[in-house]
């Protein structure tokens, strides 16, 4: 028995990331439009009305705003702060409610603790799934971090976390100054080095593996992404890590009691938008 994760795509076209159990499906986050969830979950043999529920880190459009259209055409339930909730319009028949650090059951073995994290404008937690004894942190939009999400992520046997720009390019490149500060403040954003130093903090002997998720297009890019983390993790951390870029599906992550190999390859083929 396992956890399967997936990232659908990660990225400021959208983000979402699949939970999968012998029981259930969720999805933590929708960003996409109904025709690309559709094409995303199809190369996953899954169809939108497969998913149990769906919950949102945030409210922000490449988070949160294909939520309406699954409820709409697949009545698919939504579970989101109430601030998220009510900034996105949910279908309140069709919406539960949590508060940050809520214990979030579904299924008989699937539980997620949402952690609150600091992102400018919105009410955002980070998710921590358990399942079978073991933990994957998914966590995304943040511009810092606090104690408590140190405390929840520390040994976790999957990571997932946002490594979105390089401090270099977002610095040369050609977004005005009031959104790169507004990037790397501490309701902005984390960059390559700052996602290094937090999982240098969390990182333990059970970390197996990583995926660095949310690269910008613009100011940042794979290879400065990993290079930047190993520099600071090589020495506590000899698990796989990958990158989750806009177009996905394209790896899956096990965690769980299980003598499975605990990741795959790439699917065939990604859904270009």
């Amino acid at each position: 028995m396992t956890l399967r994760i997936t990232h659908l795509g990660t990225g400021s076209r959208g983000n979402s990331t699949l939970l999968e159990t012998n029981e259930v499906k969720v999805l933590i986050d929708q960003g996409f439009s109904g025709a690309q969830l559709e094409k995303r979950l199809a190369l996953l043999d899954i169809d939108p009305l497969d998913i149990d529920c769906i919950l949102l880190s945030h409210h922000h459009g490449d988070h949160g705003g294909g939520a309406t259209i699954c409820q709409k055409r697949w009545r698919t339930r939504i579970l989101a702060t109430e601030r998220t909730a009510n900034e996105l319009g949910l279908d309140l028949k069709l919406t539960s409610y949590f508060a940050s650090l809520d214990l979030i059951k579904i299924g008989s073995n699937l539980t997620l603790l949402p952690v609150p994290v600091p992102h400018s404008g919105s009410d955002n937690v980070a998710f921590i799934a358990s399942y079978e004894g073991e933990r994957a942190a998914i966590i995304t939009d943040l511009g810092s971090w606090t104690d408590e999400l140190v405390k929840h992520v520390y040994g976790c046997e999957h990571i997932s976390i946002e490594a979105n720009y390089d401090e270099n390019k977002l610095n040369s490149g050609p977004y005005p100054y009031s959104l790169k500060e507004r990037i790397r403040g501490r309701g902005g954003h984390l960059s390559n080095n700052q996602t290094g130093k937090f999982l240098a903090e969390v990182c333990t002997s059970a970390t197996r593996n990583i995926v660095l998720t949310h690269l910008s297009e613009k100011n940042n890019s794979p290879h400065l992404a990993e290079s930047t983390v190993l520099y600071y993790i090589a020495e506590l951390f000899d698990g796989d890590i990958h990158i989750s870029l806009q177009d996905g599906p394209e790896m899956a992550h096990y965690i769980g009691k299980t003598n499975e190999i605990t990741t795959t390859g790439p699917l065939d083929k990604p859904v270009q938008d």
